[in-house]
């Protein structure tokens, strides 16, 4: 009840300063997506050490901070912050500084149109995003490819050429997929019937992943690969090019690039639970009604994140021609394939 008045009471306060009221929820929205995305991030960090420790019968951290190892990813912060920070002689000093700033940057752009979950109060869903935007499907998936800039400019600006040569594959491999992933959102759309993903969420009363389960498993299959993680991380195979467009970062540099990587993995699952699995729908649970979106929502992220890691544990490197064969001779026309029965299906979506 008395959240229903509150929220009464800033809608019509919006309403009246519309400009400050934009100002004070971009500011505000900011400082906590930095700070969900940041911490949600390190959380999947300890997440994959562990699983993979476990998958592969070996220790995972189980040393700084108890034998679960809590605190080794703020031992492994000092360390890098702690690191001489030096420029490769011959790099483009301009451009080699700012990729892993690019990089930061672009996470943050994806992040401000992502739904985080929702909120149940009088038995209505608020999602909780700061830019509720008419297309923000697109707009995540535009945002998503600013990512091949920053990859590039990282490689091009090194002066060493298993960098450039990591940054071309990884350049190649984000192009060949993520043109059908392009082409699932589309299909996700048609069913929707609108590019907004709140309403994309509200519009599942059938999970998409049921109603187009192509589109489903070609959107996975390229989201693993977008997000540059085994068996598609060609960029960065250390027994070809060291470590790719990173081999000469180190330091803070190497750790913002490293980190990224997480920030687009837990912001690519979010992705998915929307478009695919309902989002944050879900029957209310007694006694936390008002966060029963919320944990359902986590739920569906966590067990997105477990099949990434699982991936990983599973797969061996693919070879970076099959990867751009399975692309454009496979995963561009099962994505068209897709969109066509996404286009029929529709019709009774509506």
């Amino acid at each position: 009840m008395y959240l229903s008045t509150i929220i009464e009471t800033v809608s019509a306060w919006a309403a009246q300063e519309p400009k400050i009221y934009a100002l004070a929820i971009g500011l505000i929205g900011a400082a906590i997506i930095s700070a969900v995305i940041n911490i949600g991030a390190m959380a999947v960090v300890w997440l994959e050490r562990k699983f993979l420790g476990d998958l592969q019968a070996r220790f995972g951290p189980n040393r700084v901070g108890s034998r679960w190892g809590l605190l080794q990813l703020g031992a492994d912060a000092i360390k890098l912050f702690t690191k001489e920070d030096s420029i490769p002689r011959g790099a483009d000093k301009p451009v080699y500084v700012w990729a892993p700033i690019i990089a930061s940057i672009t996470t943050m752009l994806v992040a401000a149109a992502i739904p985080f979950g929702a909120l149940r109060i009088d038995g209505k869903d608020y999602p909780l995003v700061v830019a509720n935007m008419d297309i923000s499907a697109f707009y995540v998936e535009a945002a998503l490819s600013i990512m091949t800039i920053a990859v590039f400019m990282a490689g091009f600006s090194s002066n060493n050429k298993y960098s450039m040569l990591g940054a071309f594959r990884g350049i190649a491999r984000m192009i060949a997929y993520e043109v059908p992933m392009g082409v699932c959102v589309i299909g996700v759309a048609l069913m929707a019937h609108s590019l907004n993903l709140v309403e994309i969420v509200e519009s599942q009363t059938l999970w998409y992943a049921f109603a187009q389960p192509l589109g489903f498993i070609v959107f996975t299959i390229a989201l693993v690969t977008d997000l540059g993680r085994i068996p598609f991380d060609q960029s960065e195979a250390e027994e070809e090019i060291i470590a790719g467009y990173t081999t000469e970062y180190g330091g803070i540099r190497w750790g913002l690039l490293y980190f990224q990587e997480y920030i687009n993995m837990l912001l690519g699952s979010i992705l998915m639970v929307l478009l695919f699995l309902g989002g944050w729908k879900g029957p209310s649970i007694p006694l936390i009604t008002v966060i029963s979106p919320m944990v359902w929502f986590l739920m569906k992220v966590l067990i997105v994140l477990l099949f990434l890691i699982w991936v990983r544990g599973s797969l061996v490197r693919f070879r970076i021609d099959q990867v751009t064969d399975l692309g454009w001779k496979w995963m561009l026309p099962l994505s068209l394939v897709n969109l066509a029965w996404a286009a029929f299906v529709g019709l009774y979506f509506a």
